[in-house]
C-alpha cells in the first residue's frame, strides 16, 4: 500500500488505521463548481482485474463535505469515489464517478450511522457499490461504467474540502480477487 496526498498524522495498517484529513483536500472536476481538485488523502495498492474490495468507516463528521469511503482511480480524470459524506448536517451515502468531469448522487441517512461498510465490485467494465449499516445487510448504491483491463489503484480515501479537519477511522480494508 502507499499514499497519494498523504497526511500529516496517520497511524495503523490495513487492519485498523486512523487519520486526521486536512482541511482543503477534495477530490472534484469541473462539474457545477468549475473547479480541479485532486488532493485528498488516498491509501490504495495496485492491480489489475476484477476484484472485490471492503471497509468499514466511521468518521467524526461536522463541516460541510466532511467524506471517507473507498477509491478505485486510474488517474486524476478517471475515478470513482464513494461512502459518506457530510452535507447539511446529515451524513449521505454518497457517489462520485469521474471520466473527464464528475458527477454525485447521494442518499441521505437522517439518524447519522455511527459507521458504513462498503463493497466496491470491479468486474469486466464495471463498478458495482453496495453499502451496509450493519454488515449483514447490503444495498446497491450505483452501478457504473470504469475502463477494464487497465491497472487501478484501490484504497481508502477521504477529504474535508472547508477549513476544518476531521478525524476517520478505517478497519477491515481487505480486496479479494475474483473471477
Amino acid at each position: 500500500m502507499k499514499w497519494n496526498n498523504e497526511p500529516l498524522h496517520w497511524s495503523g495498517d490495513q487492519k485498523k488505521m486512523t487519520c486526521t484529513v486536512e482541511p482543503d483536500t477534495d477530490y472534484w472536476r469541473i462539474t457545477h463548481y468549475g473547479f480541479i481538485r485532486d488532493n485528498g488523502p488516498f491509501y490504495y495498492q495496485e492491480l489489475t482485474g476484477n476484484f472485490e474490495a471492503s471497509v468499514k468507516i466511521t468518521g467524526e463528521y461536522k463541516e460541510l463535505y466532511h467524506q471517507a469511503g473507498l477509491m478505485i482511480r486510474i488517474d486524476e480524470k478517471n475515478w470513482i469515489k464513494t461512502g459518506i459524506e457530510y452535507v447539511d448536517g446529515v451524513q449521505q451515502v454518497s457517489a462520485v464517478v469521474t471520466r473527464e468531469v464528475s458527477d454525485w448522487s447521494v442518499v441521505p441517512r437522517h439518524d447519522n450511522p455511527a459507521a458504513v461498510w462498503l463493497k466496491l465490485l470491479r468486474k469486466g467494465d464495471y463498478v458495482e457499490i453496495r453499502y451496509s449499516f450493519d454488515n449483514t445487510r447490503y444495498d446497491m448504491l450505483r452501478l457504473a461504467y470504469f475502463p477494464p483491463d487497465v491497472q487501478v489503484g484501490i484504497g481508502v480515501v477521504a477529504a474535508a474540502p472547508g477549513k476544518a479537519s476531521f478525524h476517520v477511522v478505517f478497519e477491515d480494508f481487505e480486496v479479494k480477487a475474483i473471477d
